[in-house]
Parts: structure tokens; sequence; C-alpha cells
């Protein structure tokens, strides 16, 4: 089977990408390499690695709201796994139009193109900054998701209903949002918490800690997550479906700390700094739709992730 994946020398986009080709599948990847939301370096480095993995693997460069390049690389494509998107909660207040643009008139463009095109099997990434901080926990794809604490959260939650109405022109076809929790593992982006804080501790470096720990995150693993998708993407029913990919085993920040110190042999001093704007008090998945329909779980602990993005930093380049 042939996939197009949006975004697939990305963070996450590398790893499903990986797992298509290690499977036996094709793959065509659509990319911009831009530097949103980390220098494009990491990513040219994710695509040189998928080159070596499977010579054949077509990557090619452009934005997932160029309707007519979108239109080309779908030609002999089955199915669609679309990745693409602009991360981050504190980058989406000073540029909102930016996030909107692509990640709602990109998702718009790439699933109505692919379900014009009569494509049955379609699955994109959303987020569990959906929920905000009104929606009880844990977090029920039922819930109403409509209190963003930002901009980005926003533009996920557009995606979604963008997605869930174009659906209903293609009734055979199988559409599922997929909200990621807290998503970590090796070649996660460069800015983000575990990384920093993994890679602060082989330094011996301070690492910022905002508020007083007791932020909560239900921190999942990259290949947890990449297992997901897949399970999606050719198991989910017909229609327009959203599922919770998560651990269900939400850790405080201060306990995360104290995980990496164990992880790296030495303890990880903290500074105290202020919540950043739009960050949620917690985060807490109820997976029971995605184990009883796409017959997925978690199965990576913290601990073991914590030692794969320790391994992978200790032989990276910065």
């Amino acid at each position: 089977m042939r996939w197009l994946v949006t975004g697939g020398v990305g963070f996450i986009g590398f790893h499903v990408t990986r797992a298509l080709l290690l499977r036996g599948d094709d793959v065509v990847v659509l990319d911009d390499f831009s530097d949103a939301p980390y220098p494009a370096a990491h990513k040219r480095r994710n695509a040189e690695d998928l080159r070596a993995l499977a010579p054949a693997v077509r990557i090619e460069t452009g934005c997932v709201t160029d309707a007519l390049r979108v239109g080309e690389l779908l030609g002999g494509v089955a199915g669609v796994v679309h990745l693409a998107g602009l991360a981050g909660v504190r980058p989406s207040f000073q540029s909102p139009a930016r996030y909107a643009r692509v990640n709602v008139e990109g998702t718009a463009t790439v699933l109505r193109l692919a379900l014009e095109r009569g494509l049955r099997r379609v699955v994109f990434a959303s987020s569990s900054s959906v929920y905000g901080n009104s929606t009880p926990l844990p977090a029920r794809e039922e819930a109403r998701a409509d209190d963003p604490a930002s901009p980005y959260a926003a533009t996920k939650r557009a995606a979604e209903l963008v997605a869930s109405a174009l659906a209903l022109a293609a009734p055979e076809a199988s559409v599922a949002a997929l909200r990621f929790f807290t998503v970590y593992g090796p070649r996660q982006r460069p800015e983000m918490a575990i990384t920093r804080f993994c890679r602060a501790a082989l330094r011996g470096d301070a690492v910022p800690l905002f508020g007083d720990g007791s932020m909560r995150r239900d921190f999942t693993h990259v290949d947890d997550i990449t297992r997901g998708v897949l399970a999606a993407a050719d198991a989910a029913p017909r229609g327009f479906r959203v599922y919770n990919l998560g651990s269900s085993s939400p850790v405080d920040l201060a306990t995360l700390l104290a995980l990496i110190g164990e992880v790296a042999g030495r303890a990880v001093p903290a500074v105290a700094t202020a919540v950043p704007l739009g960050d949620v008090e917690a985060t807490f998945a109820d997976t029971s739709r995605a184990r009883g329909e796409l017959g997925w779980a978690p199965r990576i602990p913290l601990r073991d992730g914590l030692r794969t993005v320790m391994d992978w930093l200790r032989r990276a380049p910065d």
C-alpha cells in the first residue's frame, strides 16, 4: 500500500514513515523543511536517515496549503497520514494567523483532495491541547472541547470540526483525528521539556521548572504514538472518529525531573519560573475508545522511555 505522509520528516512523522517502510509499505513524504518550530537541519537529518533505510522512499518539498502540490502527490496513493502542521503553544500567540493557515487551511486542503479522489483511509494529528483547562479528567473524546487555552489549541480543534464536516461527503471513508498527549522520545523537538531536561542532566545544567512543579502531563512515548497512528490508519471504522492516544499515567514535572535524574545518574537542579501563557494545568487521557476500536494500548513506561531519549542524545549531534 502507498501512503502520503505529510510532515513525514518531523519528529512524529519520521517515526511513522519509518514504521510504514519497515512493514513494506510505499511512502511519499511531503514536508516544507522549514525552520518552524525548530531548525530545519533536524528534518534534513531525518530525511537522510529515511533514505538510508529505504532508498526508494520519495521525499518531496512543499506546503500542505498548496492544493496543486498536494494534488500531484496524491496520485497512486491509497491512504493519507496528515501530520504536517505548526506545533507549539507559546509561539501561536505571536502568529495566530499563520497557525490558522497551516493547521486549519492545510488540513482542509489535504482532506478535501484526498476524499474527493476517493481515498478511504485518512488519519490526521490533533492534540490533547483541545481539552483546555475546563475538561474533566481523564479527558474523553465526547468532551465539548470548546474552551482552548491557546491559538494553537483552537486551530487543532477547528481542524477537527472541518474534517468532521468534510467526512459527511464521503461516508465510505474512514477519517480519524488522533489527539496526541505530550509525545516524547528520540528526535523530539529540541525545545520540548523532556529533551531539554535530559540534555541538561547529561551536561549538569539547571533547568527551568514552571510553577511549583505540580503541573501534570500524560507523557506518551513516540513508539506508542506510532503504533496508534498505524492502528487508526489500518482499522478505524468508516466515518469520522476521534481517538485519544496517551499513556493514561500523568506525572507531575517535579517527579519527571527526579526520574530523569535517576536515569542520568545525577540530580537535575531546577530554577522556578512562571507558568507560560497557554499551558494547561494537567493532561490525562481516557483511551478506552482506542483500546476498544483499534486494539491499541500504550506499552512503554516513562522510565524506559526516558532511557531511549538519553541514549539518543548521547549519540546524536546537538
